[in-house]
């Protein structure tokens, strides 16, 4: 069976086909994220640390780490994108202890990145850009890391399925002639928004067992692509992660957790309850009443994706005995439901995350 091994200092991830989907938290990215990229300019890495720990508390087995800043100060990330990646991976190991996805398109990032990690990072990413190929190749290979493949090249980003295979081969093929080996290529094959076409679906189930049965590669995504533009994407999303690790998918880059309700919208449902001459009782705090109404919780906490996923390793038999599915299932205030207060390490000492 292909495996890929990911490690950081104390923990190892594998990604397999015969192991549990892996879960690549994506939240550290401040891409689409004027606060957080705002506060990563200002030197304020409080988000990125609720975000680390979150993550890993929600499910997160990896960490993707991606400091894409384009600085009002200094637009070049060639010169400010290194030193805040090197800042960031170092930061985020002394909160938790899984491996982390070092992802940039900004070469000397990458190595900065790579440099600061412990363990053996994933590497995020190459693509069949032949200048992509030419630099992160012997990276790979200097730092002996897996690499996330991304199934695009210099013509850009096919519709064709059959395009997106023959990159992927390409990328694993180059890959050989430098020694690296198959199982250290983690294919992204591209998944397109549904909305956008109504066959993206098929042609990633299609796309994933190719590349599980020709290439022996285990593979990836940025999951939410699939539901992009659409209501209710956390609908879409269930249905399309066990769909995808049903054809073969071992990982994918996505948000496991569900954000804490607003307290706007707690505030609306306590005025439209009163206005029902409805009487809560006094004590009722907002978590209680997130609770009974259905609004969420005002905690961080897995999302529902990851009740997919975690059903799905269950049904695929990547869940011994049904432990893991049982510990998630536990009522609130249970073992384990605080282990995003707990978890981590600062100042050197180690503790589990």
């Amino acid at each position: 069976m292909t495996r890929t091994i990911v490690e950081s200092k104390t923990k190892t991830a594998i990604i397999g086909f015969d192991q549990p989907f892996c879960v690549i938290g994506e939240r550290i990215n401040p891409t689409g994220r004027k606060k957080l990229a705002a506060e990563l300019e200002a030197g304020d890495f409080s988000t990125v640390e609720k975000d680390a720990i979150s993550q890993v508390a929600a499910g997160a087995t990896v960490l993707d780490i991606n400091a894409g800043v384009v600085y009002n100060s200094n637009p070049n990330p060639n010169e400010t994108e290194p030193p805040l990646m090197t800042k960031i991976v170092e930061l985020v190991q002394g909160l938790v202890d899984v491996p982390l996805c070092i992802d940039s398109s900004v070469p000397a990032a990458l190595e900065a990145g790579l440099q600061a990690a412990e363990g053996r990072p994933l590497l995020n990413s190459v693509t069949g850009e032949e200048d992509r190929l030419e630099f992160v190749l012997p990276l790979v290979k200097k730092y002996n890391v897996p690499v996330v493949a991304i199934s695009n090249d210099d013509t850009g980003i096919s519709e064709d399925p059959d395009v997106r295979f023959a990159v992927a081969k390409k990328i694993v093929e180059r890959a050989a002639d430098f020694g690296i080996p198959a199982h250290d290529i983690v294919v992204d094959p591209l998944v397109m928004p549904i909305g956008a076409m109504a066959t993206a679906g098929q042609q990633v189930f299609a796309l994933v067992r190719r590349l599980r049965e020709e290439l022996g590669v285990n593979t990836t995504c940025g999951a939410s692509n699939i539901s992009f533009g659409l209501p209710n994407r956390h609908g879409i999303n269930n249905a399309f992660l066990p769909m995808a690790m049903g054809a073969g998918m071992t990982s994918a880059i996505m948000n496991p957790v569900a954000l804490p309700t607003a307290k706007s919208k707690i505030a609306e449902k306590r005025a439209e309850i009163e206005a029902a001459g409805i009487i809560l009782p006094a004590d009722m705090d907002d978590e209680a009443l997130c609770q009974m109404f259905g609004l969420g919780s005002t905690q961080f906490r897995a999302g529902k994706e990851m009740e997919a996923i975690r059903a799905a390793n269950l049904l695929t038999n990547n869940d011994p005995h049904g432990g893991d599915w049982i510990r998630f299932n536990k009522p609130a205030g249970s073992a384990g439901a605080d282990a995003g207060k707990s978890g981590g390490r600062r100042g050197g000492r180690r503790r589990t995350a």
